[in-house]
């Protein structure tokens, strides 16, 4: 099971006009300066592990290109430079744990790693809007944009957690390579066989994970602290029981009702939930209620991360630790 970590604050979004001085002083830094990002050795500390794993096969390489590429979130990020090898130069701007993209602000150094990148992977469905600013602060004719909302046609309101989702994890996998090999054509074929080599090889336990769940305990029914979870359990074929008016405000930091938190604790009391999930980032008082309700009455408690944990893990590497983590408790739960 994932360690559960010190939560960050209850996230409560800030207002644009707070950070507009700040997004401004950015985007003029950005104008002026042609250069990587000045945050790029942290991100190239943060990802040392990835690109490991991403080096360690591959086809030659065909030409000396590199593509200079930004993703608003390192989870994004970590698929992207593994997807890339030695033909990319990726650089997160979401690589603290402790940080909540959902109302990050963007630095001087963020506009000017914007500015000069070629490829830009932002998330979407307004969990980043302050990544869309970037973009949209710092045209270039010579860079492509993917929008994880647009590919996977989520609009603003919708769940934005798509990593979290089996199904638009690969579709992005696919976006991403069909726009690498369109940037440098040259190196299509070394691109086709990264991309092959990472969802059949690098991916292998993370499928064999969620195909195994999804025979042995579909439909089993689990509670969850957010609506991070809900990607997932659909995924895993589990069934979720909290009401997902509960998940949605606690994932946006606003309170629940009374009524939900009601329909939750009879959940828990009457074990009509058998495991409960919760994002260990985010354990605002309800929530620790809610875990400590679910230890007390014998149901399983797992624990989930919104971004990568630790800062240097992969995407597979953490996601395989919160799979078996839930693997874990739901063969406790079930008995099988």
């Amino acid at each position: 099971m994932t360690s559960p970590i010190p939560p960050r604050p209850t996230r409560r979004r800030r207002s644009v006009l707070a950070a507009g001085a700040l997004l401004i002083g950015a985007l003029t830094a950005a104008t002026a300066c042609s250069t990587a990002s000045d945050s790029s050795d942290d991100s190239a500390k943060d990802t040392a592990k990835n690109a490991a794993d991403a080096k360690s096969s591959g086809t030659p390489a065909a030409s000396g290109t590199v593509l200079q590429v930004v993703a608003a979130e390192n989870f994004w990020g970590s698929i992207a430079e593994q997807l890339g090898g030695d033909h990319v130069k990726v650089t997160s701007i979401i690589t603290n744990p402790d940080a909540d993209p959902h109302d990050y602000e963007p630095t001087a150094a963020d506009a000017r790693t914007m500015a000069t990148a070629r490829y830009a992977i932002v998330n979407g469905i307004g969990y980043d809007a302050w990544a869309t600013k970037l973009v949209d602060a710092n045209p270039s004719a010579q860079r492509s944009v993917l929008t994880v909302g647009d590919l996977v046609g989520i609009k603003d309101g919708g769940n934005p957690h798509r990593w979290y989702s089996p199904d638009d994890v690969h579709r992005v996998i696919e976006r991403i390579t069909a726009d690498y090999k369109k940037a440098d054509p040259a190196d299509a074929a070394y691109f086709d066989s990264r991309k092959t080599d990472f969802e059949n090889r690098t991916l292998g336990e993370y499928n064999s994970l969620i195909s195994g769940i999804r025979t042995k305990y579909a439909g089993t029914p689990i509670g969850a602290s957010e609506s991070i979870v809900s990607p997932l359990a659909d995924g895993l074929g589990l069934k979720m029981l909290t009401p997902y008016s509960f998940l949605s405000a606690i994932s946006e930091g606003s309170d629940p009702t009374a009524k939900d938190k009601t329909t939750i604790d009879h959940q828990i009391a009457a074990g009509q939930i058998k495991v409960y999930v919760y994002n260990s980032q985010n354990a605002t008082p309800d929530v620790q209620a809610q875990v400590k309700a679910a230890k007390a009455h014998g149901i399983p408690v797992a624990t989930v991360t919104e971004t990568l944990t630790p800062a240097g893990a992969s995407f597979q590497q953490w996601q395989v630790a919160q799979l078996k983590g839930i693997e874990q408790a739901l063969a406790k739960a079930t008995g099988k």
